[in-house]
């Protein structure tokens, strides 16, 4: 490399670590900054050039791919999966299901070709577990109902990356004819099958391999042995990806998995960062006008894909519009799956508006995403009751949350009151009831006259109420200004 690609990818790097920085302080994610950088200050945009030949950063743009994958797969909780159940698996096959499904024949519709088609669907289909986990964050929604299902998706979406890398690779080497598509296909997911042996059986010999007291020489074993099994994989016609991805998965298993994940954490950020800078280098501007309208057809299927898959997985789980909202809206951000996949077309030579097409769907998202899921609330709003159960017709844009701090002062469940006595003394009608699950008195709602259940709450110090009108399930915490999924049934 010479001193002048020195100097250029250095700037590049300075200017999109410097204009993450200042995203982060809008609640943005750094990766579409990075790309932004490599888009602005590349050569296929007019003005300033800082690399003139982005194919010789491709060393090094692997390194970062590779580290990404691997640090994944270090991090990756098995036993979060397993122990998700039926119910999270069948939420997770729908999300990933609808996705993939309307990304592929959107890809099909635009008539690109067969493998661009595939390559769009894996694009659109899987969400950036590092903008959804960052979004939870921000948001301060960790304690919601929701928020494990949410990170259970993201989890089986990485593990499904595996496989669907593993069927992409054969398809993208452009086999000659159905029997060598098919051995392809074969040593693929032979391969997957033999480093998931590996995994299962081999993580003590690894761990002995690279294990070593010093840092520094686990830093250097365990990056050697990354790039060295990703090689493997792309010389048995298998994605660098999936080497590492997999390599990551057996050293989960071993007992130096948090000092590896320590340790490569700096390195992953900083070659990931010279990844997708580099992506951006090789984006040229002026094919993005080809792309606009297909992009914003992308966006619309993306959003009504995960809204659905959102209501779908509300139902299984029994949460409310609110929860609906907020899993369909806060996995909607797409980003460095996006820009692999993308990456893999190129390399292949494959449609060459598939770059563009999808460096501009993940700028996009990027902005769109954190902002749709900070007013879900409004999705709520507006989603009919029938597609959940009814039982949250006066509940539906308020957060289910497990932070209820007075669930210990639930002593009274059931009532045989049907009204509001304070009302029936004054004479006055009232529009629902609530029962105060501490002392069993009942009272009208906050939109009657005179809300005396809230009156009493604030009177008594009893924390929590429970409706009851029929069919409803939900309790209110006023204390802590959280709803409480209560038992369906529990009213009378």
């Amino acid at each position: 490399m010479e001193h002048a690609d020195l100097v250029g990818l250095g700037s590049a790097v300075l200017l999109a670590g410097l204009l993450a920085r200042l995203a982060r302080r809008f609640g943005l994610p750094s990766v579409p900054c990075y790309m932004l950088v490599g888009i602005a200050f590349g050569p296929g945009t007019p003005g300033p050039v800082l690399v003139d030949h982005p194919g010789e950063l491709s060393l090094l743009a692997a390194l970062g791919l590779v580290l990404l994958l691997f640090h994944l797969g270090v991090e990756f909780p098995l036993d979060q999966v397993v122990g998700g159940g039926r119910r999270l698996f069948v939420a997770a096959a729908c999300y990933i299901g609808l996705n993939v499904t309307s990304g592929l024949l959107l890809g099909l519709a635009l008539g690109w070709g067969g493998s661009e088609a595939l390559v769009l669907a894996g694009a659109l289909g899987i969400s950036s577990s590092a903008i959804v986990t960052k979004l939870l964050i921000e948001l301060h929604r960790l304690t919601n109902a929701e928020t494990p299902v949410i990170l259970g998706i993201i989890v089986i979406e990485d593990l499904f990356l595996a496989f669907y890398l593993a069927l992409l690779s054969p398809v993208l080497s452009a086999a000659e004819s159905p029997a060598e598509l098919a051995e392809d296909v074969a040593m693929s997911f032979g391969f997957l099958v033999l480093l998931f042996a590996v995994a299962r059986y081999g993580a003590r010999a690894v761990a002995a391999l690279i294990g070593s007291r010093e840092d520094e020489l686990l830093a250097v074993l365990t990056v050697g042995l990354v790039v060295l099994v990703a090689g493997l994989s792309q010389e048995v016609g298998v994605s660098d990806a999936i080497g590492a991805l997999m390599i990551g998965l057996v050293v989960s298993r071993t007992e130096i998995r948090e000092r590896v994940e320590r340790l490569v954490l700096p390195l992953r950020d900083v070659f990931a960062a010279v990844f997708f800078v580099t992506f951006g280098l090789t984006i040229d501007i002026a094919d993005m006008d080809a792309v606009a309208v297909p992009v914003a057809v992308a966006i619309c299927v993306t959003l009504l894909a995960n809204v659905s898959a959102g209501i779908v997985t509300a139902r299984l789980f029994g949460f409310n519009q609110r929860a609906a909202a907020n899993i369909g809206l806060t996995v909607l951000g797409r980003g460095e799956f996006s820009l692999i996949l993308a990456t893999l077309a190129v390399g292949a030579g494959l449609d060459e508006r598939i770059g563009p097409f999808i460096a501009l769907y993940v700028l996009l998202l990027a902005v769109l995403s954190p902002l749709l899921a900070t007013h879900s609330r409004y999705l709520a709003r507006i989603m009919p009751d029938r597609v959940l159960r009814p039982g949250w017709r006066y509940v539906r844009e308020e957060t289910i949350s497990t932070s209820c701090t007075h669930l210990d002062q639930i002593r009274v469940t059931r009532t045989d009151v049907d009204v509001c006595a304070a009302c029936e003394a004054l004479g006055d009608d009232w529009v629902e009831l609530r029962l105060c699950v501490t002392c069993g008195h009942v009272g009208c709602c906050d939109d009657s006259p005179h809300r005396h259940a809230s009156t009493h709450a604030r009177e008594s110090g009893h924390p929590i109420v429970q409706s009851l009108e029929p069919g409803e399930d939900w309790r209110w915490c006023f204390p802590d200004e959280t709803l409480v999924r209560a038992p369906l049934g529990a009213q009378r």
